[in-house]
């Protein structure tokens, strides 16, 4: 797209949202185009703002959701309910549920797909000119370019079979019902696969942008009313907010969206320069998360950063370390209870949260091993020294077997990545890649990072309990290799 053309839409856009009676918009921010940047559209400081300024405020009738749409006005019997139960906002597993009213996700693709056709009838014609029609989400990624991300876990979260699923059941099927009501009068009606890219399209959209909107009835908690949490973290109605959607985000950020009864409005946090970027906060995500969400990343997101380590790896390494006959090792799992067992466990680092200013002012580190991950191990070593007590005679011994196993885990884990943090390192902060491969490298590095921290948490921690061992008795390792 030109910059005239963009920059076009852009101005037609904000006066637009000018006219809705209740909003507001600074005379100290601009609208800018920051594809450069590779940010899109942004909004920027264009003269000193101080602290605790209203930068924009947002009607609540300019908001697109259930309540504003004629949509459910027009086919109620297919917005029975709300379907605020499912609080999650992303598709279901299940996406060959076909029964019941829409939820809260499945509602809001259906109002988009309605807004998006009536074209210039909408209310909300300047606004989807600004909506992106291209996504590096990772839900848009071919193979290839997903190949990039290596081993990491965020690859088994897209979903993209799930959402095609949803869709073919709970969104085209209301579609074709009521193609009347989608379509205005004389427009040529989509073939599937273009009803397809549509609701893909506007799944996207509604990932990256949406909003969860506050119950005004609601009452606020005292006792969290200082503590930042996610815009998205699953509350009652999804919605569409313009000009807050414009926003671009971060780790560290300087502007905050306050929900009101009739309006939200964006507040700063601490004084922001002239020149600066007004900057959101989408929570505490890692660059894997962030990217497979909203199709960025950020060196701020890299202390989020998460991966996951198998119960399945972790359960081969404790059959290598202790040497038991497959028998015995029979008898020991027959004393789990499956539907206790965990399949996965997240490492990630105490990585604290931003202060009341936007800023992050702690050091991110790996303080400890997944609590779960320990308690697993514990009970199946546990379950061992009932059918072979000498095998773990005491708590040094569960100790170190527990070490052992999860520092070969993390080593394992990290050799499933077939390039080196290194090699990863220099693409980076060399320049040698761009785009989404370069996105992907980011997410890799942060994770390999992550497990050699987690690997050298762990090999400190097993170098204590060996010490401990080797004063009271033999260490394991070496009365597992005299036996």
């Amino acid at each position: 797209m030109s910059d005239l053309i963009f920059n076009s839409q852009s101005a037609s856009f904000l006066e637009w949202f000018r006219t809705w009676p209740g909003a507001t918009f600074h005379p100290n921010i601009q609208i800018e185009d920051l594809r450069k940047k590779g940010a899109g559209r942004g909004i920027v400081a264009t003269a000193d703002i101080p602290e605790d300024t209203v930068l924009f405020t947002i009607p609540r009738t300019a908001i697109i959701n259930t309540q504003t749409s004629e949509l459910p006005k027009r086919i109620p019997q297919v917005f029975e309910t709300t379907g605020l139960e499912d609080t999650d906002n992303e598709a279901d597993e299940d996406g060959d549920e076909s029964s019941g009213p829409p939820d809260n996700w499945v509602s809001l693709i259906l109002i988009m797909i309605y807004e998006y056709l009536q074209g210039d009838k909408s209310h909300w014609k300047p606004y989807f000119d600004v909506l992106p029609n291209q996504f590096e989400t990772l839900m848009w990624w071919s193979d290839k370019e997903l190949s990039e991300l290596q081993a990491s876990s965020i690859v088994s979260k897209i979903g993209k079979e799930e959402a095609d699923g949803m869709f073919r059941s709970r969104v085209l099927p209301v579609v074709y019902e009521h193609a009347d009501i989608f379509y205005p009068e004389g427009s040529e009606k989509l073939s599937e696969d273009q009803l397809m890219l549509l609701a893909h399209r506007m799944g996207s959209t509604i990932m990256a942008y949406a909003f969860d909107l506050e119950n005004d009835d609601e009452e606020a908690d005292p006792e969290n009313e200082d503590e930042w949490v996610e815009d998205k973290e699953g509350t009652l109605m999804m919605g569409m907010v313009p000009m807050a959607d414009i926003l671009n985000a971060d780790a560290e950020f300087n502007a905050h969206v306050n929900h009101g009864e009739d309006s939200l409005t964006v507040t700063t946090l601490r004084p922001i320069p002239a020149g600066s970027e007004i900057l959101n906060y989408y929570g505490p995500l890692g660059n894997g998360e962030l990217l497979r969400r909203y199709g960025y990343v950020t060196k701020n997101h890299t202390r989020y950063d998460v991966t996951e380590l198998s119960w399945e790896l972790v359960l081969s390494v404790l059959k290598e370390t202790i040497k038991l006959d497959d028998a015995s090792w029979g008898k020991a799992a027959g004393e789990l209870d499956l539907e206790e067992i965990e399949d996965a466990f997240v490492i990630e680092r105490d990585a604290g949260e931003p202060d009341s200013t936007g800023e992050l002012r702690e050091e991110a580190s790996f303080k400890e091993l997944p609590a779960d991950l320990l308690e697993q191990i514990y009970t199946i070593l546990k379950a061992i020294r009932k059918v072979s007590p000498t095998t773990i005679p005491d708590k040094n011994v569960r100790d170190e077997i527990t070490l052992l196993a999860i520092h070969h885990a993390l080593e394992m884990r990290l050799a499933q990545y077939p390039t080196s943090q290194a090699y990863d390192f220099d693409l980076v902060s060399n320049d040698k890649v761009s785009g989404r491969q370069k996105m992907a490298v980011v997410v890799r590095w942060g994770e390999k990072a992550l497990l050699q921290e987690a690997l050298n948490f762990t090999h400190e921690k097993l170098q204590k309990v060996k010490s401990k061992s080797s004063q009271e008795s033999e260490p394991y390792a070496k009365r597992q290799r005299t036996k």
